[in-house]
């Protein structure tokens, strides 16, 4: 059963037991990002500790017991059931939980109290005895933050951008996305292909250029590599199913000028869907202006990618199906794109 990954892991602190004799324990905090709900959380922490032989107490004090996870806090949301209390009812007092808790999220306000973990954690005698025990973040299993730049493209509502999203809060990277919503020759191409073509095609061909040349470039000392949603071979093969012969020709010359300036993606990863597929994900997602895009154009676009892989020399490509899986809400799922996304 898998929650998430983990991301950050507090010190390792051993102390005496609390609230009734026995053994020391070894106390320390991760962070995890899941798309699970706390609910469904708590579910997966129980499940682990009946895994790892955890059985319910047989009285009404605490008692010596193999492991016991339990959720500190939860974003910032407050949740008081019979079941399930966050912020944890007792954290605040507990010191075995708050310099934990410091190591990872000094800054983070307690949703009730609206104090950080630093200032609580101050107000409590200091942990000493730190022990090492290694646990591997999921950056280890998954170093996809060797790679210096990604860029992840793929049809109309393939999850791109999801993608990208996801990658880059779990992996500390710095996110470039297309800013197509502020086209305004967008809408107005989908109302009149012929007329508004070249002028769209040629402001994403600017637009993509000086973003790549910025934001890519650029490095982000804070960020340990690059992700972007695009990258600017979309240009070269949306423009030549939308513009004429003649204007197709010039937009290449311009093209190829603009593109051997341009950073190159250590990977470059198509994500394939389904026309099908693609039109209950464009459907789902409500845009107005994509309403009458139909299942003919995708193919369009899909073969044009199709044709662009297969002659490619210069990039490292990676094609991914995913056209049975859903990253976004399927753990799993993600973390299979993450396995094929590595894979030599």
């Amino acid at each position: 059963m898998q929650l998430g990954l983990i991301i950050k892991v507090a010190s390792v602190y051993e102390v005496p037991a609390a609230g009734f004799t026995g053994g020391d324990f070894l106390n320390t905090c991760i962070l995890a990002h899941s798309n699970k709900t706390a609910t469904q959380t708590i579910e997966v922490l129980q499940q682990i500790e009946r895994d790892m032989g955890r059985v319910p107490r047989t009285g009404d004090v605490y008692e010596d017991r193999v492991i016991d996870l339990d959720i500190a806090l939860y974003d910032d949301q407050v949740i008081d059931t019979p079941h399930l209390q966050i912020p944890h009812s007792k954290m605040q007092d507990r010191n075995f939980v708050m310099q934990p808790l410091v190591d990872i999220a000094a800054k983070m306000e307690h949703p009730v109290l609206g104090k950080t973990m630093k200032e609580i954690s101050n107000g409590l005698e200091q942990l000493e005895n730190k022990v090492v025990v290694e646990i591997p973040l999921s950056r280890k299993r998954y170093p996809i933050q060797d790679l210096n730049f990604i860029a992840i493209e793929g049809n109309i509502g393939s999850g791109k951008t999801s993608l990208t999203h996801k990658i880059s809060e779990d992996f500390n990277a710095k996110q470039v996305l297309e800013r197509f919503a502020d086209n305004p020759f967008l809408p107005l191409f989908y109302e009149d292909k012929e007329r508004y073509s070249f002028p769209l095609e040629m402001s994403f061909l600017a637009d993509r250029y000086q973003q790549l040349s910025d934001d890519v470039a650029q490095q982000d000392l804070f960020k340990e590599f690059t992700v972007a949603d695009y990258y600017v071979i979309k240009s070269l093969i949306f423009s030549k199913i939308t513009l004429e012969k003649e204007e197709y020709s010039l937009y290449k010359r311009l093209f190829n000028m603009m593109y051997k300036e341009l950073v190159k993606p250590d990977l470059y990863i198509y994500l394939y869907q389904t026309e099908d597929r693609l039109l209950e994900n464009i459907k789902k997602r409500g845009r107005d202006y994509e309403k009458n895009i139909e299942a003919s154009y995708l193919s369009q676009i899909q073969q044009g990618y199709a044709d662009f892989i297969r002659s490619q020399q210069e990039l490292k490509v990676k094609v991914i199906d995913v056209s049975d899986l859903d990253f976004v809400n399927n753990q799993e799922d993600y973390l299979k794109v993450l396995e094929l996304i590595l894979e030599s």
